[in-house]
């Protein structure tokens, strides 16, 4: 089963056991029935934001329908560890999006608050997607090559070493600048 069959498929279950159903989750997270129709059925490459408030909604951590397993105690990662991947869509559905892809760092650690990624950043189209808002902080440290993060009305251009802090309700957006993909490391804080 692919990430994005994984994901919609959790979103399901959790909503059905709700007794949800897509109208009324999409009416309660403010998205569409075709997102949550389209996440559900894999068709959508899913996106920070509306996954952010369809969790909220339906009362469960980000990482709940990101990772596989839960573990009590501490979870190590170690160098070179494949920690499966998830496709983001950049933030927004929008097709000329770049796309992100997240590796966990702390897949299987039960009840956290934050949610820790590598994510490779791939070239987007300046402006090529709305910009993102929803509850919560994000760190981001870069770790090899060169990402703009707009934020606001600023924008701001990072290197390897720099990193930026957050309140993700402000309207952002982190793409790679020019045509490299960057990587990162980001901490997302989604409060439950």
């Amino acid at each position: 089963m692919t990430d994005r069959n994984r994901i919609g498929d959790k979103i399901t279950t959790i909503r059905e056991s709700l007794g949800l159903t897509r109208e009324q989750l999409a009416e309660r997270c403010d998205c569409s029935e075709t997102v949550i129709a389209g996440l559900e059925q894999g068709e959508l490459a899913p996106s920070l934001t509306p996954l952010i408030k369809i969790t909220r909604t339906l009362g469960v951590r980000l990482g709940t329908l990101l990772d596989d397993d839960t573990m009590l105690g501490p979870v190590v990662t170690r160098s070179g560890e494949n920690n499966g991947i998830s496709r983001v869509k950049s933030l927004e559905i929008a097709s000329n999006a770049g796309a992100l892809d997240f590796f966990s760092l702390a897949a299987n650690k039960t009840a956290r608050h934050m949610e820790p990624f590598i994510i490779n950043v791939k070239p987007a189209c300046k402006g090529g997607a709305p910009l993102s808002s929803h509850e919560g902080e994000e760190f981001i440290y870069i770790l090899d090559g060169t990402v703009e993060v707009e934020y606001g009305k600023d924008l701001y251009q990072l290197e390897p070493g720099d990193s930026i802090y957050y309140d993700s309700i402000v309207p952002h957006q982190l793409r790679s600048r020019g045509s490299d993909s960057a990587r990162i490391l980001a901490v997302v804080y989604a409060p439950f």
